[in-house]
């Protein structure tokens, strides 16, 4: 059976490229870049043009690039370090209800240590609104963490703007920028970021490795003592593969930013209209236009999401029905509640991220394919033969007739 993978807001395979390069140093290329002799100083030069690659990807200088070992990592150390070094100016922080648990959960451990966190509503489209931002800032906030991009409906933030509102405020500024990152330009001078999380299996390069930017001036605390590595800041060996890898695959991805991006694009909006018009009681989740090329994540109605997937997976189409860090959980995602969905409609949610090797052969078969599971599941659905018979009423019409335009 043919395997459709449409879950690249997951995780991405390790492109051929990437191994190429990476293969020299799990072998003849072994050397601890701390060490002087040869074996060991070319690792280090590795690791030193890997860092200028990656620093140029976002328009930052080498020494303001971190390697960590991915984006939940530099997310902790972002708001951790920085609150840590910083407490003595304030002890508030602010972020989205949306975030990715890596930034919520530091943000709830911050509280436990005496932190104060605001966390700003969304709109019904995901995006914070800018006069929300301004109106929670107070003298004692010290920072603002807003992602770049949801990693489940995929809306892009206004990140210039907030970015402009929290430094006239004089905080500094953090986006989680783990599935932009390669993804879309980015230029950390231009947008005003002070600090910067991403993560490398996200754009086609290995797991276990990722950065954090930070800019020139900005306190942060270390996170690992020891030994110089990083500066100091975060005292491990190096993983050397990891970071050349890493480095390779944002290369690669430069190179390919717009036309790749341009075609993702054409096939996510291939497939939010084949879904809006063939498929009755569906509902895009987050905004159209503001939203990543690769992104399609709907809600469907009567009908539960678990089993959505399990028929999705026994047709060879690996997708998702939101974070993969949270793919255990019973639980509604945070991120739907968020903008507006109540539970019955958050459980039947499906993403599907599309990538480098998508065709709109997969595409098509993926939505065939879901239509069908639609059709199965709802006729074993009783809350669908209630409605059928006039005795429960459709909560996504009635997101219709209020005037949302993504509804069928």
């Amino acid at each position: 059976m043919k395997q459709i993978y449409l879950d690249h807001a997951s995780t991405t395979p390790v492109r051929a490229e990437v191994l190429e390069a990476m293969l020299p140093y799990f072998g003849g290329e072994f050397g601890n870049p701390s060490s002087i002799y040869p074996l060991g100083q070319r690792a280090s030069d590795a690791v030193a043009e890997a860092r200028e690659t990656l620093a140029n990807l976002i328009g930052a200088q080498p020494r303001e690039v971190f390697f960590t070992s991915g984006g939940t990592e530099a997310d902790n150390w972002a708001l951790k370090g920085f609150a840590h070094a910083n407490a003595a100016k304030g002890k508030h922080l602010i972020t989205s209800a949306i975030e990715h648990h890596a930034v919520l959960h530091t943000c709830e451990a911050l509280e436990h240590e005496g932190f104060e966190v605001t966390y700003l509503p969304v709109d019904e489209h995901g995006l914070v609104r800018p006069s929300d931002l301004k109106a929670a800032l107070r003298p004692d906030t010290i920072l603002v963490s807003i992602m770049f991009a949801n990693n489940e409906i995929g809306s892009i933030q206004p990140i210039e703007e907030l970015a402009a509102i929290t430094h006239e405020h004089g905080a500094a500024f953090h986006t989680d920028a783990v599935q932009a990152f390669g993804h879309e330009p980015i230029d950390v001078n231009a947008l005003g970021i002070d600090l910067l999380s991403a993560s490398a299996h996200k754009i086609y390069a290995p797991k276990g490795v990722g950065l954090l930017y930070v800019r020139k001036g900005v306190k942060l605390a270390n996170l690992l003592d020891g030994g110089q590595q990083e500066r100091g800041k975060r005292a491990t060996t190096e993983n050397v593969p990891g970071i050349v890898g890493f480095a390779k695959a944002a290369e690669l991805a430069a190179a390919e930013l717009t036309p790749e991006h341009d075609r993702q694009l054409a096939l996510r909006d291939h497939a939010i209209k084949r879904v809006l018009v063939e498929i009755p009681h569906a509902k895009l989740n987050g905004s159209w236009e503001n939203r990543l090329a690769n992104n399609v994540n709907f809600s469907f109605e009567f009908i539960e999401g678990e089993g959505m997937l399990l028929q999705l997976a026994a047709r060879g189409i690996c997708v998702s029905s939101g974070s993969a860090c949270t793919s255990g959980s019973l639980d509604p995602s945070h991120v739907l509640l968020a903008i507006g969905l109540p539970h019955e409609i958050a459980h039947g949610s499906l993403r599907l991220t599309l990538g480098r090797d998508t065709t709109q052969e997969d595409v098509d078969f993926a939505i065939d394919s879901l239509k069908t599971t639609l059709v199965n599941l709802r006729m074993m659905s009783p809350l669908y033969e209630d409605f059928k018979r006039g005795e429960v009423d459709s909560v996504i019409e009635r997101f219709a007739a209020d005037g949302f335009p993504y509804t069928n």
